[in-house]
């Protein structure tokens, strides 16, 4: 731990050493700086390893005597406003020589407009902040201001500035740059384009020599279609072999100066541009179009279309047709399949039924043999336009597609009539069923033609469901029977059986027919066409007529009575009335049965009116109410499976009349549908509304007792009232004589 302590005073001496021997560094561009009259000149400086304040501050002077004891004028310092001198007041008051800051310890000095007066010594000085004075605290760079030499203008080849060019034409471009600077100068001259906001580099002759193509244009300059030359007369020249559309827009030439500094890195000067012109391109025309619109073929006939173009392209080109193929209009060109084409030599790809003919120069025949309905679709033509480049390779001016052509190709459909024949039906459950669909009167029915059949059944019924029809076996192409669910299980037991006994005969069987089976059966017969892939196509389907398969059986019998334990009320009392429902014949469970129930009134003992509607109970159990006019109400429900109580409560005499109910019966069948039953209706039962005379008048009687009672009391208290206060007559006292009392006493 003690040679720590020791070690810290060389430490520290050592520092101090560092220090002393670097110190302070001010640094500014080694000199001489040229610059070219009226541009302007940015001079950088910076300061490093310095102490104190992080942020520096920077005085710049000017002396124009080279001279190291030359005298020199304060220009502009970073932190005392009062620096400049009155010679550079005027100019640094109106920026035209200004300060700017890049960093804590970096400015630049800008002088906007550069003077010849401006050429000579620079110094830049940063003020002490360190706690030693080590180092320099100033630079200095010399300026030399030479005149403006460099000329750029256009060439006088052609006068005006507007070229209207055709997509594939060759054009070049000349402008014409040179200086006569004193100092020893070298020129960068670029080619740019713009066809928007910004300026893009085409391609360059740097300073140093080298050909430089911009990152748009470097595949063009490899192959040569871009070129840059630089010919006598001070004559920079552009060169383009083909224009493209995407070279519409305006070209100006750009030239900058340069010089090499004394540290051997070159420094750009001055810089000039000129507009050269404004090139546009015209597209080369293209039209291609298909002969025949929309075609109709014969399956195993030709089709022929003829694809032309047109252009108003000169000169060698060649072209190149593709014929196309899609099932669908909407399809993009890379979804749709290539038939047949011929490039720019005309050799046509092969094909065994399809070939593509060269008519003439703008004309391409193309021949389909042997279509099929496969071949039904939309047919497109693509012509593309190649015309040669100097390098001997090709160039695509132009290329279009026609509008596509529909075709259709029409099957030889056959004809033929399918009859279905019950050969066995039942008499009672369990016995055989057979079916029988035979193909008649066929006509068209090549090698190429097959047949197939597909088996329905049909419940017939009325219901308030929707009843499909369900698939109980049908064949492929490849005579395949694929079962349907309702009869998979019973066709692996054997209990169904589908054959084929002869070529035009197809054979259901059900060895066993249960309840569930009885409906109708009808057969759909298929025929395909073989396509030249070996695939079959469906083209037809023909049903027979349904055959009903039925055996004769006892269905319910459904009676509806109408009960009350009391017909005869007074107004305001409730009544009930039950609607039961009784069955005959089969015996149903209650869960195989379900009833509609509606409550009907006619306000009359002859039954001569019309019925009102009063409520209804769906078999689903929801409640309808007909609107009521009196105060007396209705309700119904159902009190047992098979009986349903209407109540009217208060009654009134509106309600007087026969009532009856009306029953709609819905029954499940064995196979777990519910069938409707036909309405049965009640016989009416009469309600008779009395009125309860002493009801009726024992309020009336109290009202008149009660106010009677009221009018004698009210009576007996104002003759009372005015007996008291109203008719009351004042007494006048006798007064009795004071002296004639006194005699009286006296005697």
């Amino acid at each position: 731990m003690g040679h720590r302590g020791e070690d810290a005073p060389l430490l520290l001496l050592l520092l101090s050493l560092f220090v002393s021997c670097h110190g302070r560094i001010v640094k500014v561009p080694a000199g001489p700086l040229v610059r070219v009259e009226s541009t302007e000149v940015v001079i950088p400086c910076n300061v490093s390893q310095y102490e104190g304040p992080s942020e520096q501050n920077f005085d710049w002077e000017f002396s124009r005597i080279s001279a190291p004891d030359s005298r020199f004028v304060q220009v502009v310092s970073t932190w005392d406003p009062w620096f400049t001198s009155q010679e550079y007041k005027d100019r640094v008051d109106g920026k035209e020589i200004t300060l700017r800051r890049n960093s804590n310890n970096s400015v630049e000095l800008m002088i906007g407009n550069i003077r010849p007066t401006d050429q000579g010594m620079y110094r830049c000085t940063t003020p002490s902040t360190d706690s030693v004075v080590q180092g320099n605290y100033n630079a200095v760079v010399e300026v030399k201001v030479i005149a403006d030499g460099l000329t750029v203008g256009r060439s006088t080849a052609r006068s005006t500035s507007t070229w209207n060019l055709s997509e594939g034409d060759a054009f070049q471009l000349r402008c014409s740059a040179s200086t006569n600077s004193s100092e020893h100068t070298h020129l960068h001259v670029s080619w740019e384009f713009r066809n928007g906001f910004a300026w893009q580099e085409i391609l360059s002759l740097t300073h140093e020599g080298k050909f430089q193509p911009g990152s748009e244009y470097n595949e063009r300059y490899i192959s040569g279609d871009v070129r840059l030359d630089a010919m006598a007369n001070d004559i920079y020249r552009l060169s383009v072999s083909q224009a493209l559309p995407t070279d519409e827009g305006a070209y100006r030439c750009r030239v900058s100066e340069w010089v090499k500094g004394a540290d051997a890195s070159w420094q750009k000067i001055q810089e000039k541009a000129v507009d050269i012109a404004n090139v546009v391109v015209q597209p080369t025309a293209l039209g291609v179009f298909i002969t025949r619109s929309n075609v109709s073929v014969t399956e195993g006939d030709s089709l022929d279309l003829t694809c032309n173009f047109t252009t108003d392209r000169s000169g060698i080109f060649q072209a190149e047709v593709r014929w196309y193929f899609s099932e669908s209009p909407d399809s993009t060109m890379a979804e749709a399949q290539v038939l047949l084409s011929a490039d720019r030599d005309s050799v046509v790809s092969d094909s065994t039924l399809i070939s593509l003919s060269h008519v003439d120069r703008s004309s391409y025949h193309l021949l389909v043999r042997d279509v099929s309905t496969e071949d039904s679709g939309y047919y497109y033509c693509q012509a593309t336009l190649w015309v040669p480049q100097h390098n001997g390779s090709w160039h695509k001016v132009a290329e279009r597609t026609s509008v596509p052509v529909t075709v259709e190709v029409l099957a030889l459909e056959p004809t033929y009539h399918v009859f279905l024949n019950a050969t066995k039906t039942p008499k009672y459950a369990e016995d055989p069923t057979e079916l029988e669909c035979r193909i008649t009167e066929a006509q068209n029915t090549e090698t190429n033609v097959r047949f197939t059949v597909s088996w329905y059944y049909r419940l017939p019924m009325r219901s308030d469901e929707v009843v499909k029809d369900e698939l109980l076996a049908t064949m492929d192409a490849d005579w395949t029977l694929v079962v349907g669910d309702r009869s998979k299980q019973r066709a692996q037991n054997g209990e169904i059986i589908f054959s084929k006994p002869t070529v035009d005969t197809f054979r259901l069987r059900i060895q066993w027919t249960s309840e569930a089976d009885r409906g109708d059966y009808y057969c759909v017969i298929s025929s395909w066409s073989r396509q030249r892939n070996n695939s079959w196509i469906k083209i037809k389907d023909v049903a027979s007529v349904p055959v009903s398969i039925l055996w004769s059986t006892q269905g319910p019998v459904f009676n509806v009575s109408v009960e009350s334990h009391k017909t005869t009320v007074y107004r305001g009392e409730l009544v009930k009335l039950d609607c039961i429902i009784s069955i005959a014949g089969t015996v149903l469970s209650p869960d195989d049965m379900s009833f509609d129930v509606s409550w009907f009134a006619m306000h009359s003992i002859a039954m001569d009116r019309d019925p009102v509607f009063l409520a209804s109970l769906d078999r689903k159990g929801i409640v309808t109410q007909a609107k009521r006019n009196g105060s007396s109400d209705v309700s119904l429900e159902r009190i047992s499976p098979m009986e349903f109580r209407l109540r009217i409560h208060g009654c009134e005499d509106q309600d007087f009349g026969n009532h009856y109910c009306l029953v709609t019966p819905w029954v499940r069948s064995t196979a777990g549908i519910w069938q409707q039953e036909m309405e049965v209706k009640s016989k009416p039962i009469l309600v008779t509304v009395k009125m309860d005379v002493l009801n009726a008048f024992k309020f009336p009687l109290l009202i008149g007792i009660g106010l009677s009672t009221i009018i004698g009391l009210l009576s007996c208290l104002i003759g009372y009232c005015s007996s008291r206060w109203c008719c009351k007559k004042e007494v006048q006292e006798t007064r009795r004589e004071r002296r004639r009392l006194m005699s009286m006493e006296m005697d």
